[in-house]
């Protein structure tokens, strides 16, 4: 029932329909044809790919349609640019293929990090969600392998929409439903460059045959005619001659240069600020660009609305800016067509092992993006940046995952004393040059080096504001970064020596998201910390921690291993801004009891402790998540996988949403199965071994369907549902079992995820009936992998008695006036906004949401 108010609450929510595509040549027709190829009224998954040239219009028309159609899915993500934006990833192997998915779940469930260790993660976590994914500018297989290759993992009416240039990937990938975007009809092309050079939809008197033939030249491409259309904008009769004839003498037929029109009529100033986005800083935050570019002899204010204005970039919702790809194809043919020694920009491979092999750079180069993997061994000279006094942005990485490629550098090797930005992927040498000059640095990204150390004493670090050392395997200690006060993200995972943090760090009241993720011999951590902006910190897997660090009372998201744990600090329960908190640990947490009241979700994972007195207190709608705690008496909202020895529990409460997960806990006792089956939840399963449908169900029926006949005719029935499950020849991790339940005019479909059986089971789960009656019957039938055996029915509760009952549970009545504030759950009551919009992002952790027809 709470999703069914949260969805009518959702609907009136998003009811004002956006206004960003209106007015849009040609977009009513082809969404039209695009919804009726993916039969929204159907619940089976699908896939559908739109595909077309570059610039015809593909990421618009995705785009508006996701903005049509995202209201109706619990969880929706509209995914950039993905063959660009992502392809530094690589997604040629598996751990690329990770980072990947990664970055998709960061996304879809609005979270801070995450760190996935196979690729069934992606499935395991949407399985039961109806999704809508938009992939947009796909450009190789890897990456829909990656993100979309089991449609069917996905939960009932889930839609993967993927746009691409090349129609061979989505015909290799097997999908065979593909929109074609087409050209559109000189009548609408006319229209869309009127829009732009007239802000009209026709031609102004006397620019009719010139605005004619500027769309013959765009050759009716929108891409094109928006660019153009947009550097005609304001111009006289004669300035339009112009530039028509040179369109005339320069496009022959090549998209590039019709789309330098619009870079051409730029200043020289904001020419070389579109050259720089470019290059450095396409998908960045505006703020972090203007600080970059701040003196750098640019107006970036002035230069970023010229841009916009004449559509060579965009500015996305969350501020980010975004050029298209043609457009950066186009900018970097115009650096290398650059004289070379008037390039300030080097991005030739070739070129650049030249310059730094013979030290022939010079005072003009500001920034150097070197792709290595487009080399063999390079060789850097001692004094290959010393002419480059200007050099701001350095970025050395390999495009090709896997490719080999050696880059030598001298120990005595300088860095120019300008530099802002140096990303240096698998760095070489075992600490930066002893002459480094860091107080102009802002983003110093050294993933995957072979650092041991970084820097000796204090240094000037003012406006360092992002380090990222991952997998840095050598890194032995940090160093000191008292003077880096405006540092706001340290990515330090996967640094395997780093055993302490410098007590400096309680300087960095700026940081905001610090990830110390596999750190497995971190021991040391300060005390006392309490950084002011800290939001997000992740210390999962640092196997040596022995103590619970203090390090935030702001902090809203924490992850955390400390094997020799037995209480969480009384210090916690100033944490008034947590929401999300894991824990690991080796068998001693016996209590945590400090918890504050703002925790929503709690992961706890190989814990030993009998009792978790809390929750019996105080925590409300809490959602906890418990992984291989084979001692826990008091279990609520519990997850247990493959027991190994007998098992107690009790479940004397209840809380909104409960998962039982005892697959293949063979050695439950009687007393811990009838406490599991006869557990009353609103949301929630439970999975544990059984051959047969306890008695409790007086409804029941061989094989995988049961007729019920209903005695009352109330517009509210609770349902308590039973399946008795058989393995087949199960090779996944999970099966789907899909309930289809018919009755009262209505149908209603559920389907869950369950974990990998080796024998019977039982699977129950509570079911809705919330309309009046048009029908005295209601029919169950279920279909699955697994051998359906049996099934059986319940009747909990019906509006009655729960109003009878002053909307207690039938335990609760029992209890009568007892206050020991367990939580309970009101059928008419529902989240709150705020609560409804933290649950959306974590509703991976939640079964499938009911769909209905």
């Amino acid at each position: 029932m709470i999703e069914k108010i949260a969805l009518n609450v959702s609907d009136k929510l998003n009811a004002t329909p956006s206004r960003d595509f209106a007015g849009m040549v040609g977009l009513k027709g082809h969404l039209e044809k695009i919804k009726s190829l993916l039969i929204l009224e159907n619940y089976e998954p699908m896939t559908l790919g739109i595909s077309g040239p570059a610039g015809i219009g593909k990421t618009t028309i995705a785009r508006a349609l996701y903005n049509q159609l995202s209201p109706d899915f619990s969880l929706r993500y509209f995914m950039e640019n993905v063959g660009g934006s992502y392809r530094n990833i690589g997604c040629g192997d598996h751990g690329s293929k990770l980072r990947l998915q990664e970055q998709l779940l960061l996304n879809i469930l609005n979270q801070t990090n995450m760190n996935i260790c196979h690729l069934d993660v992606l499935s395991e976590r949407l399985c039961n969600q109806k999704v809508l994914i938009i992939l947009d500018d796909v450009d190789s297989l890897d990456q829909l392998d990656a993100l979309a290759k089991d449609i069917y993992s996905f939960g009932p009416g889930s839609r993967i929409i993927v746009t691409t240039k090349d129609q061979e990937i989505l015909q290799t990938f097997g999908t065979n439903n593909i929109y074609y975007v087409g050209f559109p009809s000189n009548g609408e092309a006319l229209e869309i460059s009127c829009r732009y050079s007239f802000r009209r939809s026709s031609p102004k008197y006397g620019f009719e045959k010139l605005s004619i033939r500027v769309t013959e030249l765009c050759g009716n491409l929108p891409l094109g005619l928006r660019v153009v259309g947009s550097s005609l904008h304001g111009k006289s009769r004669d300035e339009w001659e112009v530039i028509v004839n040179r369109l005339e003498t320069s496009l022959d037929g090549d998209l590039e240069r019709v789309l330098r029109v619009g870079y051409d009529s730029l200043h020289e100033k904001d020419q070389a600020l579109f050259l720089h986005i470019v290059v450095f800083f396409n998908y960045k935050d505006e703020g972090y660009i203007k600080s970059m570019l701040g003196d750098c002899n640019l107006d970036v204010e002035h230069g970023f609305r010229n841009l916009v204005n004449r559509s060579l970039i965009d500015i996305s919702t969350n501020g980010d800016i975004v050029m298209h790809n043609l457009l950066q194809q186009m900018a970097r043919q115009v650096i290398q067509r650059q004289e070379p020694w008037k390039r300030h920009i080097l991005i030739d491979p070739h070129e650049i092992c030249d310059v730094l092999e013979y030290d022939t750079g010079t005072r003009t180069v500001c920034g150097i993006s070197f792709d290595t993997s487009e080399t063999g061994e390079v060789f850097v000279s001692k004094g290959a940046f010393k002419r480059m006094r200007n050099l701001q942005f350095l970025i050395v990485h390999k495009r090709k995952q896997g490719e080999k490629y050696i880059v030598r550098i001298p120990q005595d090797m300088e860095f120019p004393p300008r530099l802002k930005l140096l990303h240096w992927e698998a760095y070489p040498s075992k600490s930066l040059p002893i002459r480094f000059h860091l107080e102009n640095l802002v983003e110093l990204h050294m993933r995957d080096s072979q650092l041991e150390k970084l820097w000796e004493g204090s240094q000037l670090l003012t406006n360092l504001k992002k380090m990222d050392l991952s997998m840095s395997c050598h890194l032995k200690e940090l160093p000191d970064l008292s003077n880096a006060t405006n540092l706001e993200r340290l990515n330090l995972n996967d640094c395997e020596s780093l055993v302490e943090i410098p007590s400096s760090f309680s300087n960095l009241h700026k940081l905001k998201a610090l990830s110390m993720f596999a750190c497995t011999n971190l021991e040391v951590i300060p005390a006392h910390m309490n950084l002011a902006s800290l939001e997000s910190v992740d210390m999962t897997a640092c196997q040596r921690l022995r103590n619970f660090p203090d390090i935030s009372r702001n902090v809203s998201q924490f992850c955390i291993s400390v094997e020799e744990l037995d209480q969480v600090p009384e210090s916690i329960r100033h944490w008034s801004r947590l929401r999300v908190l894991t824990i690991t640990s080796k068998g001693k947490l016996k209590s945590l009891a400090h918890l504050p009241q703002s925790v929503r979700h709690l992961h706890l994972s190989y814990i030993g402790a009998q009792t978790i007195p809390y929750f019996k207190k105080s925590l409300k709608r809490v959602e906890v998540y418990l992984n291989s705690c084979r001692t826990l008496d008091s279990l609520p909202d519990s997850v247990r996988e493959d027991c190994e020895q007998k098992e107690g529990l009790t479940c004397s409460y209840d809380t909104s949403y409960t998962q039982l997960n005892y697959t293949n806990c063979f050695k439950l006792d009687r007393e811990a199965r009838t406490a599991i089956i006869t557990k009353h939840f609103a949301q929630g399963w439970a999975c544990l071994p059984g051959s047969e449908v306890p008695v409790e169900f007086d409804h029941r029926a061989k094989g995988n369907s049961v007729i019920i006949r209903l005695t009352s005719n109330m517009p509210l029935t609770i349902f308590k549902v039973c399946v008795v499950i058989s393995p087949k020849q199960q090779t996944r991790e999970f099966e789907q079992l899909l309930c289809r339940r018919i009755g009262r005019g209505i149908e209603a479909i559920n389907v869950y995820a369950i974990p990998r059986i080796r024998r019977k089971h039982l699977f129950l789960f509570p079911s809705y009936l919330l309309e009046e009656a048009t029908s005295k019957e209601v029919m169950f039938e279920f279909s699955s992998e697994f051998k359906i055996v049996e099934c059986g029915v319940q009747i909990w509760k019906d509006e009655s008695e729960t109003n009878n009952n002053g909307g207690r549970t039938g335990e609760e009545e029992e209890e009568g006036g007892s206050n020991n504030q367990q939580d309970t759950y009101n059928f008419s009551k529902a989240w709150d906004e705020e609560e409804e919009e933290e649950a959306d992002k974590y509703v991976n952790l939640n079964p499938a949401k009911r769909t209905k027809r």
